[in-house]
């Protein structure tokens, strides 16, 4: 599986959105709806399932599929 496919994975299960509007463009809060404690739900599930933690400061950055994407890949 992709990363994209399980950050996929992961969103569904926090934020009430159809997988298919799920792309590297899209962004948490202006497409996908997401609010503050979906996206930290978001976070810790990816924290948890690849070991690692964000700090305060990269989590902030955090606005689109693609930031969460790479992110991964560069601390997995």
């Amino acid at each position: 599986m992709t990363i994209l496919n399980e950050v996929k994975e992961i969103i569904t299960r926090h934020i009430n959105v159809d997988p298919e509007k799920i792309n590297l463009d899209s962004s948490l809060n202006d497409d996908l709806d997401a609010d503050s404690i979906e996206i930290a739900e978001v976070v810790m599930d990816i924290e948890e399932k690849y070991g690692f933690e964000f700090s305060d400061e990269d989590a902030t950055k955090i606005e689109k599929i693609s930031d969460l994407v790479e992110y991964i890949e560069n601390n997995k």
